[in-house]
């Protein structure tokens, strides 16, 4: 394993408090701990001392931090317990039942709800849909990495992460692929922090979200008049059930799809890179036995976990973990900690692409609310992958990649990388 330190200046506070701070002055929901890359070794704390953690004066108010893995399963295979109806108070740790910027969407629905508007969009993602989109998956991975500079510094995620994550999600929904890169804009966007660079207040944030539904306004217009195409949109323009969806709804869907599917395959292609720079063992063990394709997903999405946590609100008092849990309260899955519970997989924090229990990772939630395009993210690592290992013999990070200021969403926003060599004919 080779160790790319993670040494910002700013990061001394945080490092010297995780052994200090007693247990219950601990606030593990701040973005600054996911930036410098030092949130894991406070939920490897939590998970050791007190595996379901009550934070009474949190940046984000008080909450409860869920960190093992099994006790994740449980409240997400309760969603009568434990709510994700944003009205009850959503599926962030900032989500609040008068959110301005809330537009209902399936994920922040209780069944049966939930069930109806998820039933609606799943077509989408079926095995003939996504067997019609492999080719060209193929053909974008392949155009993408030849265009790379041999032995000069780029930046991964903007060139290749990015790249095919747009060109995917205008395919997906229809949208014209010369603005794909739009798409991206308006989901980061909609994840973005108040006071985030790019977008300073609240009305810089909605200006640029209400860009994008403007957008999709006029794009469902056409679909509702030519609905013959074989996208997002227009399946849902030609079903009887659907052509009627509230704007709201349909508005809030679009959204959803937009951010989950830019931020968990952007932010998993980005991490598979570093996870066989750390680890190149891992990526000769690849080329030796090309069946462990087959694995790489499941290993990726576990090591990088690109979304961090999902909230849920308890609607009754109950018992978890040893510790009550009040009716009312905040409840905070944090993925990345059960990713990483020693409880379930062996050397985690090591990235091992034949783990045989890898599939158990919980990247993409549990139960009712797991990930719809799981298939999809996972068609497109495979599809990239099995490209870069006919065109390079290794790709070599060469700083600590800029990590996002979020604690939702657990990825990169720059990641500088040098391709030393074409792989041999």
């Amino acid at each position: 394993m080779r160790e790319i330190p993670l040494s910002p200046k700013n990061a001394e506070p945080y490092e010297s408090q995780l052994a200090t701070l007693p247990i219950d002055e601990i606030d593990v929901a701040q973005p600054g701990l996911f930036q410098l890359g030092l949130a894991p070794r406070y939920f490897e704390r939590l998970r050791r001392q007190a595996p379901v953690h009550y934070c009474a004066n949190g940046l984000f108010g008080s909450y409860w931090s869920i960190t093992r893995a099994r006790d994740i399963e449980a409240v997400e295979l309760d969603p009568a317990t434990f709510s994700s109806e944003h009205f009850n108070g959503g599926i962030s740790i900032l989500s609040h039942p008068d959110d301005p910027q809330f537009l209902p969407s399936f994920i922040a629905m209780d069944p049966p709800r939930h069930t109806e508007q998820r039933k609606v969009i799943a077509p989408a993602f079926s095995n003939d849909r996504l067997v019609a989109m492999a080719a060209q998956l193929q053909s974008w991975s392949a155009e993408i990495l030849d265009e790379l500079p041999i032995g000069e510094a780029f930046d991964w995620v903007d060139r290749v992460s990015v790249e095919l994550t747009a060109r995917t999600l205008a395919l997906l929904l229809g949208f014209p692929q010369a603005r794909s890169r739009d798409l991206i804009r308006w989901s980061e966007a909609t994840v973005a922090l108040p006071g985030s660079p790019g977008f300073p207040t609240l009305a810089d944030k909605l200006g640029v979200m209400q860009e994008c539904l403007g957008t999709f306004d006029q794009i469902w217009a056409e679909r509702l008049r030519t609905p013959d195409g074989d996208d997002l949109l227009s399946m849902l323009a030609r079903c009887p059930e659907t052509r009627g969806m509230p704007r709201a709804e349909l508005q809030g869907n679009i959204l959803l799809l937009i951010v989950a599917g830019n931020d968990t395959t952007r932010n998993s292609i980005s991490g598979s890179v570093l996870a066989f720079d750390r680890f190149p063992g891992e990526l000769e063990k690849l080329r030796r036995q090309p069946e462990l394709m087959a694995g790489l997903t499941p290993e990726v999405l576990r090591w990088q976990t690109p979304v961090a946590h999902m909230r849920r609100t308890a609607m009754r008092d109950v018992s978890l973990g040893g510790r009550m849990i009040p009716k009312g309260d905040k409840v905070i899955l944090w993925y990345l900690s059960a990713n990483r519970d020693e409880e379930r997989f062996a050397q985690a924090d090591d990235f091992i692409l034949d783990r045989g229990n890898a599939r158990r990772h919980l990247a993409f939630g549990a139960g009712i609310h797991r990930c719809i395009g799981a298939r999809l993210a996972d068609l497109q690592l495979r599809t990239l992958w099995q490209e870069v290992l006919k065109r390079f013999p290794r790709i070599e990070v060469l700083h600590p990649p800029l990590r996002t200021f979020s604690t939702l969403m657990h990825g990169f926003t720059e990641m500088r990388v040098r391709i030393p060599e074409r792989q041999a004919a």
